[in-house]
């Protein structure tokens, strides 16, 4: 079954509007797309494989014959044209277009793509009067603010995470595996009605904590140990991210210390953060109230990052983000510690800038301690 998702169709007339000012700042006459996430954003096409040629006046999506019906049904706003085994389609669209200075987004076409663009255009009767220009970010910027309806989606995504943790959860017992936590909270996501994982799940018990993006292992979690719990689903192409750090049995009075100043920090960040800040300034009130517990070497990662189609994109937040932060941004909190041959915390919330101030979207609850014995 071809997946469809109206309100991306709703939307696209506003999206490719604020695409084409974009081309109007950036002098460019029209824009190749690439990526994935920004083919889907813009036309509401999901198969795997495709291009958007977008200029002021058309917009067209060239795919191969695997995909023709699925891109008609899916990208009505959009012209289909059918790839073949050279890129003469993208000849045919720039004639087609008009276009002279066509930019290409950098960080995502192949360097054999490329080549194989600008081989085309070397052939080109009129190949010198036209330009590939690299554009690192131009479209992937458009997805910061997000819209009323993907809101919506967004908020399932993090509704399937949050049931599929405290269903789990409780269960943790010392015995167990990491790989059979990992394997019972995919079978809650995938009944609650995800499409997908956002990515593979993260547990890391004991010392293995202490690794931020730890892979679910062979690992016996042990009475006492805390466990760090990194999950997601995706949901009607939308994705969620949820962190939370429980401990078997009895906590230790690290573990103490260390869950409480991770919490405290993680909540004067979501009290603080408001429009206006950049991506730097937020992640610094969370990381001062580390710093003053003395763990300030023990958080090495950035605060946040931007959630939507792509589990990570902008809005950047970090220590070196000079975004600035606005209404309608979603994106993570999440503050870590992590001590190397013990283990680690780290608690994160997905939360959406609202007037004025931020909206935490994941409810999973904070409370760590679970049975041991």
């Amino acid at each position: 079954m071809v997946p469809s998702d109206e309100r991306i169709g709703m939307s696209g007339v506003n999206r490719l509007g604020r695409l084409r000012e974009r081309l109007r700042k950036e002098g460019l006459d029209a824009i190749l797309i690439s990526s994935p996430e920004n083919r889907r954003y813009l036309s509401g096409f999901t198969g795997s494989a495709g291009y958007l040629l977008v200029s002021q006046d058309d917009a067209s999506l060239a795919t191969d014959f695997r995909y023709m019906e699925q891109a008609a049904m899916q990208a009505p706003d959009f012209q289909i044209e059918r790839i073949g085994g050279r890129p003469g389609w993208f000849l045919k669209l720039i004639h087609a277009h008009g276009v002279r200075r066509v930019g290409f987004e950098s960080e995502n076409l192949t360097v054999a793509m490329h080549s194989a663009l600008e081989q085309a255009l070397s052939k080109d009767q009129n190949g010198k009067e036209r330009e590939l220009v690299a554009v690192a970010d131009l479209a992937d910027r458009l997805r910061q603010i997000k819209d009323e309806g993907e809101l919506e989606i967004l908020t399932r995504a993090v509704e399937i995470a949050d049931h599929a943790f405290e269903t789990v959860a409780p269960g943790i017992r010392p015995g167990v595996t990491e790989q059979e936590v990992a394997w019972k909270l995919e079978q809650e996501i995938r009944e609650r009605g995800a499409e997908a994982l956002a990515f593979d799940i993260i547990v890391g018990a004991g010392p293995n904590g202490a690794l931020p993006h730890h892979r679910a292992g062979e690992k016996v979690i042990q009475d006492g140990e805390a466990v760090v719990i990194d999950m997601g689903a995706t949901y009607q192409g939308y994705c969620s991210d949820l962190s939370r750090t429980i401990v078997v049995g009895e906590p230790d009075e690290t573990f103490r210390r260390v869950y409480e100043t991770v919490l405290q920090a993680q909540l004067a960040s979501e009290q603080g953060v408001e429009p206006g800040m950049t991506g730097a300034e937020c992640d610094a009130i969370a990381r001062d109230v580390i710093a003053k517990e003395g763990y300030g070497d023990n958080f090495g990662h950035s605060l946040g990052h931007g959630v939507g189609i792509a589990v990570h994109e902008y809005p950047l937040v970090g220590p070196a983000a000079a975004n600035e932060l606005e209404d309608g941004m979603v994106f993570t909190i999440e503050p870590g510690i992590y001590l190397s041959g013990w283990g680690g915390v780290r608690i994160e919330d997905i939360v959406v800038l609202e007037n004025g101030k931020a909206r935490v979207l994941s409810k999973a609850h904070k409370r760590p301690q679970v049975g041991g014995h």
